[in-house]
C-alpha cells in the first residue's frame, strides 16, 4: 500500500490540525485532501507555507486560550439559581442536566459546550453543588449552582422520648 506524506491546511478531525505533516493513504491524499485544498504535497517548496501555517495556528491558539480564560472569569463570579418541581408527595420532575446548566449559563450571556460540564449525574435534590467545567485543556472553571425543589418533603429524623435515651440505661 502506497502512503504519503501531506501537510494539513486546515484542521481535520481524527487526522491532526494545520500545519501537521502527516502520513496518509496515497490514494486519499491525492484524491480528496489535495484538490479540496485541505492539504499539500510535502515538498521542500512548501516549507515556506508550512511556517506561515503553524505561525497563524499560533496565534489562534492563543486567543482561544485568552478567550477560555476569560469565559473562566465570568463563570467564577455566577452562582445560578435553578428551580426543578415536584409533586405534592415530593416525587421531582426531571433534573438538572449539563444541557440546563448550559442554557442557564447562555441567558446570563456566557456561551459554553455544554458537553464540557462535567456532571457526574444529574441533580434532583435541593442544594449548592459545585460542577467543572472543562473549557479547554488548560483551563477549568467551577460553576456554582443553588438548587431549590419545590414542594420538596423533607424528612427530619424523629425526636427520641426523653426516657429512651440509649446514653441514661443503668
Amino acid at each position: 500500500m502506497a502512503n504519503m506524506k501531506v501537510i494539513l491546511a486546515t484542521k481535520i478531525e481524527g487526522l491532526g490540525c494545520e500545519a501537521d505533516l502527516v502520513t496518509v493513504k496515497a490514494g486519499y491524499g491525492r484524491n480528496y485532501l489535495i484538490p479540496q485544498g485541505l492539504a499539500f504535497e510535502a515538498t521542500p517548496a512548501n516549507q515556506r507555507f508550512i511556517n506561515m501555517l503553524q505561525k497563524k495556528r499560533a496565534e489562534r491558539e492563543a486567543a482561544e486560550l485568552a478567550n477560555f480564560r476569560e469565559v473562566a472569569k465570568k463563570i467564577a463570579g455566577v452562582t445560578l439559581e435553578l428551580v426543578l418541581e415536584s409533586s405534592e408527595g415530593g416525587k421531582v420532575f426531571g433534573a438538572i442536566t449539563n444541557q440546563q446548566i448550559a442554557e442557564k449559563l447562555s441567558e446570563q450571556g456566557i456561551e459554553i459546550d455544554r458537553r464540557s460540564i462535567d456532571l457526574e449525574k444529574p441533580l434532583k435534590k435541593s442544594g449548592d453543588y459545585e460542577v467543572l467545567a472543562k473549557l479547554h485543556p488548560e483551563v477549568t472553571a467551577t460553576i456554582k449552582i443553588h438548587l431549590t425543589v419545590k414542594n420538596e418533603v423533607v424528612t427530619e429524623p424523629e425526636p427520641t422520648p426523653e426516657g429512651d435515651s440509649p446514653e441514661k440505661t443503668a
